[in-house]
């Protein structure tokens, strides 16, 4: 009687581990350029939740050039980003109330005029269906 274990295999082009944002957009990515070049390319998505931002409880500022180039029709297509910050102030708390910080103070990596907040879960579920729509599975 033989002790080697049969298993099931499945092949894939290319599986990514994890359901997060950057994850979701490498298996977006991946078939875009598969759809571009006109080949046949297969991509899993390997997430432990229950579901694809299940374990993600982050709110987010997302600076939008990134997804701009992934998905240039992101804003039209139903995205849960609708909150785009048009003002920043940076106070100092103290027992007192608080004083306000000039901006020009700051390094312009925290200017997020333009940015976008929301929440990172909705997000990841919103990349989720547009990677299952470009024949990703998950």
């Amino acid at each position: 009687m033989s002790d080697e274990i049969q298993r099931e295999s499945m092949e894939y082009d290319l599986v990514v581990v994890g359901g997060g944002p950057a994850g979701l957009c490498a298996a977006i990515r991946f078939m875009q350029l598969a759809e571009e070049s006109g080949e046949e390319r297969s991509c899993v998505v390997l997430e432990k939740g229950g579901e694809i931002g299940a374990h993600i409880l982050s709110g987010l500022v997302l600076d939008p050039r990134a997804l701009d180039e992934l998905l240039p029709d992101w804003r039209e297509d139903n995205c849960p980003l609708t909150s785009e910050i048009t003002q920043d102030k940076y106070l100092q708390l103290g027992p007192k109330g608080s004083f306000a910080f000039p901006n020009f103070a700051f390094p312009k990596l925290m200017n997020n005029h333009g940015c976008y907040t929301g929440s990172l879960a909705n997000l990841c579920r919103w990349l989720g269906e547009k990677a299952e729509a470009l024949g990703v599975e998950v």
